[in-house]
């Protein structure tokens, strides 16, 4: 502890810097939209909240394999077939190929009015690594 002060007076530019990547972290990561979850707190979502999942991936990828009983709404439509979703309470769980286009979406629903939007950390590459089943 007592090295502490001489080392932050001789490195204020290292540690100034360290602080400003801190917050700009902090920043980039509250602009997203929805709560992060693991597979494992989906599946809890779904079991006791009945939370709707809906799979931005193009149907040609959710054809090879998709969550159980996931509504498949692409991306690129999305703005057109938001209404209707689920009702706007309910729990929904957005899920993409490797969790980017989630959060774009989760903000598409947040300015619609849905208040429990949830995006699966990693997509579905990471419900896959961790050998959860997908139907066909």
């Amino acid at each position: 502890m007592e090295k502490l002060i001489p080392f932050v007076a001789e490195q204020w530019i290292l540690i100034s810097a360290l602080i400003s990547c801190l917050l700009l972290l902090s920043f980039h990561e509250s602009r997203r939209a929805g709560k992060s979850i693991t597979p494992q707190q989906m599946v809890s979502l779904l079991n006791q909240q009945g939370a709707v999942v809906v799979d931005l991936r193009d149907k040609g990828e959710f054809g090879k394999g998709h969550i159980l009983d996931s509504v498949n709404v692409p991306f690129a439509k999305l703005d057109k077939e938001v209404d209707g979703l689920a009702d706007k309470d309910k729990p929904i769980v957005l899920v993409c190929k490797l969790g980017q286009h989630a959060s774009a979406a989760g903000k598409k629903l947040g300015a619609k009015g849905y208040t429990q939007v949830h995006r699966l950390k990693g997509g579905i590459a990471e419900w896959q690594a961790m050998q959860m089943p997908l139907v066909k």
